[in-house]
């Protein structure tokens, strides 16, 4: 990423530059990987490693490893494909304050316990650092694509190139997850791991609380004006009733999601998990569309105007959970907010590596600032 004019998003080129990040050498990762397979798979396997590589696209949040492992099962060969997820390294300048892979595994196998929810199987947590040098996971891998970020899904690629139908077909049944993953069965007891370790009366308020913290520790020593306006337009719109408390998947946008055919095979990127209203999800979802319209109608781009839109999303969560959300102006400004704090930390990376320069105004730091403007003066 770039530096861009005042309220200027990136263009095209700039929008498929991936910001930099520092990342471990795979060269490195693979001796350790090999001993530390063979100390949990079964006496005798014998494993022996594919190629490493890691994605070419998606998020900067946790550090991900592609992999093949060949092990003897049993007197026969076996081939896995799998993939090890690890918390950034040190010095990469991480999106998040800190990376919970444990919780992380837990939920995802939670979900696959208790839901239909195609999640990849978790094979292994590790929480002993000497192995990588990190606690990490290793789940199963699934062949799918994901809609991309980088360039963003709406400027050309598989997703909006595809038929009206088969867009359709894909919105609906990435809203069918938000709808089936909040009517998962499961006792309180069994959900606390997700319960936010913030003060606060109600789920929402700890969620918002929650947030309150992660700004503070993205700002540093910085005030950034539209994200405080926009915590106190939050404040002065709450909810009357926040309704029922659910798991709320957290980053809940179709580019955490592989397809095959616009169907999901596999709903990933489980960080941001916690328990909350359920209209935390479904604003999260219809504004990350939102946004990168912004994106294209900045680039003088199409978009996908037609895709996602509230009264659609509405219409399939209701026919697939039996609940009619409430409250989406409060939900999808929130979703804008977080998406705004989130920003503000992925531009002060790209300063840190000398992508970028620090704006003159610290609003610069948030690039869809307008839309938080209009949000908070409607």
């Amino acid at each position: 990423m770039s530096a861009t004019e005042p309220n200027q998003p990136p263009g095209p080129a700039e929008a498929g530059e991936k910001p930099q990040t520092s990342t471990r050498d795979l060269d490195d990762v693979r001796a350790p990987l090999r001993t530390w397979l063979a100390s949990v798979l079964p006496a005798g396997a014998e494993p022996e490693l594919g190629g490493l590589t890691t994605p070419t696209s998606g998020g900067m949040s946790s550090e991900t490893i592609l992999f093949d492992v060949m092990w003897q099962d049993g007197g026969e060969r076996r081939t896995d494909s799998l993939v090890a997820r690890l918390p950034p390294a040190d010095d990469a300048v991480p999106v998040f304050p800190t990376y919970d892979l444990e919780r992380q595994a837990r939920i995802i196998r939670l979900v696959d316990e208790r839901t239909e929810i195609p999640v990849p199987s978790v094979r292994w947590y590790e929480a002993d650092p000497s192995a990588l040098g990190s606690p990490f996971i290793v789940m199963e891998r699934i062949d799918g694509i994901a809609p991309p970020d980088l360039m963003p899904y709406n400027f050309g690629s598989w997703l909006s190139e595809a038929t009206p139908a088969n867009q359709e077909r894909l919105q609906r049944a990435s809203i069918g997850i938000v709808a089936d993953l909040h009517q998962m069965r499961a006792s309180s007891d069994e959900l606390a791991f997700l319960e936010l370790d913030v003060p606060g009366d109600t789920p929402l308020r700890r969620h918002v609380n929650d947030l309150a913290n992660y700004y503070e520790w993205v700002r540093g020593d910085l005030r950034i004006p539209i994200l405080e306006r926009t915590f106190a337009w939050i404040e002065q719109h709450w909810p009357a009733h926040e309704g029922d408390t659910v798991v709320s998947w957290g980053d809940s946008r179709i580019g955490n999601v592989l397809y095959r055919d616009f169907e999901p095979v596999a709903v990933l990127d489980w960080e941001m998990a916690a328990l909350g209203p359920r209209e935390v999800d479904l604003g999260w979802m219809i504004f990350m569309h939102t946004f990168f319209e912004y994106a294209a109608q900045m680039s003088d781009l199409d978009g996908m105007p037609d895709f996602m839109r509230r009264s659609d999303a509405v219409t399939t969560y209701e026919q697939r959970s039996g609940t009619e959300p409430r409250d989406l102006d409060f939900y999808e400004a929130y979703a804008a907010l977080r998406h705004g704090i989130v920003m503000a930390r992925v531009t002060l990376r790209s300063v840190h590596f000398g992508e970028a320069e620090l704006p003159a105004d610290p609003d610069e730091l948030v690039m869809h600032r307008s839309v938080l403007e209009g949000i908070i003066t409607s």
